[in-house]
């Protein structure tokens, strides 16, 4: 998500209680886990995508002996839980498009899981396919302007140096897109510049966005994204809701 949508969900991670944070270490220990898995080594110079989790983990905060700890579990034979990443698509009240990553050790727990929530509250679940046409995925670098000095300029300049792809100013924040392949190299290039990035993830993002007008539909999209957020299960939620300012 980008624009205010991102800024949003960003602000909505760094408010989390105890209890919230705990389950984004849970959700970002299964990514490490897997990427250890998938990529044959605990090493992420090596291991790309390892390198990209550890960097996710460290921007949400997850303690350097946690991430240490899941690596070398994982590498070892200490872990024997297979997750299986899946993904769901389907629609949230008035025809919202949600794509549901996740990471999974039972299949039909979280698919009866993330179909519950879907006919909960006023959507359903589709098939593959059904909403994803109206994503691209992107690598979407975030910058908080009250983070650094430099103008809107300098900023674009050095992030289409470092390879970025698009380049947005908000308010609030510096938004930075690159293609998916290209976000790791882009996010360290920008830190070895010494930006401070609140957010670095290859993200589904929506061609279009679409405005929820009815009060109590806004409601239950809202109690629907919590829903997911809430299950261990799910990694990520992407949708194109075009979410009310709240400010």
């Amino acid at each position: 998500m980008s624009g205010h949508n991102k800024w949003s969900t960003i602000k909505q991670k760094k408010g989390k209680n105890d209890a919230a944070r705990a389950k984004i270490f849970t959700k970002i220990g299964r990514e490490l886990a897997v990427a250890v898995r998938d990529g044959g080594s605990a090493d992420p110079s090596v291991n790309s995508k390892l390198r990209d989790c550890i960097a996710k983990a460290k921007a949400n905060n997850v303690p350097n002996d946690n991430i240490e700890r899941i690596i070398k579990k994982a590498a070892g034979d200490g872990d024997s839980t297979n997750y299986e990443a899946v993904t769901y698509e389907g629609y949230g009240p008035c025809g919202i498009a949600v794509i549901v990553e996740a990471l999974t050790d039972n299949r039909n727990r979280t698919a009866g899981d993330v179909r519950h929530y879907f006919d909960k509250f006023g959507g359903n679940m589709g098939t593959p396919g059904c909403v994803s046409f109206m994503f691209e995925q992107k690598g979407v670098l975030v910058i908080e302007r009250e983070d650094l000095d430099a103008d809107e300029d300098k900023v674009m300049e050095d992030a289409l140096e470092a390879g970025a792809s698009d380049f947005e100013a908000d308010s609030d924040i510096f938004t930075i897109y690159t293609e998916p392949a290209d976000m790791g190299g882009v996010r360290d290039d920008m830190q070895a510049k010494g930006y401070v990035l609140s957010s670095a993830e290859v993200e589904m993002v929506p061609s279009t966005y679409t405005a929820i007008d009815d009060e109590e539909a806004r409601v239950k999209m809202q109690k629907l994204l919590d829903m997911l957020d809430d299950n261990d299960d799910v990694q990520n939620v992407w949708h194109n809701w075009e979410m009310p300012d709240e400010e």
